[in-house]
């Protein structure tokens, strides 16, 4: 009998010697809990793993075991890479090369449009959060989820299902979430921490988004965007950008929000997030992103104005 993908994960995370754990760029909560929850579980294991993770907000700090995240590895070639939460190694955080270059790959992900890029894949596009698939691939390795382990995959799970919210969430994620519970874990610290408090940078940028907001076919897209400048200006770092997506979603009547946060002078980053209908990963896909359902981004080059024409024209075409 042929081992299924989660026998063979065990095994492989088992004998390995040298382990790196990546995630998508600008990782959110659900990046950085499953990657941080794996960190804190190969620990368990006897595991000294290296977690490469370049920049991230910082009100992720909380999180166990993110005083061990590192910019770059420390070793150029290593007996396993684990991705987490990342649907295409390209996304990678500029280290795909050590996911590349490891001697075995694996790829844990809940993305729509995954690439399966690992030499296991374990994927299950259905899941609201990979921290909730993450559970199934802990649960197979005997891992006994600890308060320090908990707060890392509730962290991930609240904050890609927006405070649970969102329509993917099931049946099978509140089970989860009382079966976390009994780790000791503070849902209510949890939830104040990751998802409410704002940085103030965080605040003023979103003022500047709020003002700049226009609302398009009979309201039904909102758009804003930041510059640079703006985050110069209010001294913004990593990750400060972060849920402005969401005021625009959040407004009576809006089906689809469109947010963009330059990167460079010529290049955005779109954020796109739906509420009922519009499959925003379908528009992602068509500018080369990607993403979910109703949460999807890509990268597009042009002024505001060019880009959001070039949206606008797209989303339209599937509105009720």
């Amino acid at each position: 009998m042929s081992k299924t993908t989660l026998e063979s994960i065990v095994e492989e995370v088992k004998k390995a010697e040298s382990i790196v754990l990546l995630t998508h760029e600008s990782p959110d909560g659900d990046a950085l809990g499953s990657t941080l929850a794996m960190y804190n579980s190969l620990k368990q294991l006897g595991k000294e793993p290296d977690v490469v993770i370049p920049k991230y907000n910082r009100i992720f700090k909380f999180l166990p075991g993110s005083e061990n995240i590192l910019e770059e590895g420390k070793q150029q070639k290593y007996d396993l890479a684990i991705s987490l939460d990342c649907g295409s190694i390209d996304r990678l955080n500029g280290w795909k090369n050590y996911f590349e270059d490891a001697k075995v790959s694996i790829n844990i992900d809940h993305h729509t449009k995954n690439a399966m890029f690992g030499d296991y894949n374990y994927v299950d596009p259905a899941s609201p959060a990979c921290c909730q698939i993450l559970i199934i691939v802990l649960e197979a390795l005997n891992i006994k989820i600890t308060k320090e382990i908990g707060t890392c995959l509730l962290t991930g799970i609240i904050t890609d299902t927006g405070g649970f919210k969102y329509q993917g969430v099931t049946a099978d994620t509140f089970q989860f979430v009382a079966w976390l519970l009994q780790s000791g874990i503070n849902v209510s610290e949890i939830y104040k921490k990751a998802f409410q408090i704002r940085t103030k940078a965080n605040f003023e940028l979103s003022k500047r988004a709020i003002d700049r907001m226009e609302f398009l076919e009979d309201e039904k897209i909102a758009f804003t965007y930041i510059t640079k400048q703006d985050e110069e200006e209010v001294n913004a770092e990593e990750g400060d950008h972060e849920r402005i997506v969401d005021l625009g979603r959040d407004i009576e009547g809006v089906e689809v929000s469109i947010f963009l946060h330059q990167k460079d002078e010529k290049t955005f980053k779109v954020s796109l997030r739906s509420n009922d209908y519009v499959n925003v990963s379908d528009v992602a896909t068509l500018f080369g992103g990607g993403g979910h359902i109703r949460a999807a981004g890509c990268r597009m080059s042009g002024t505001p104005e060019q880009i959001k024409t070039n949206l606008v024209n797209q989303i339209k075409k599937l509105l009720k």
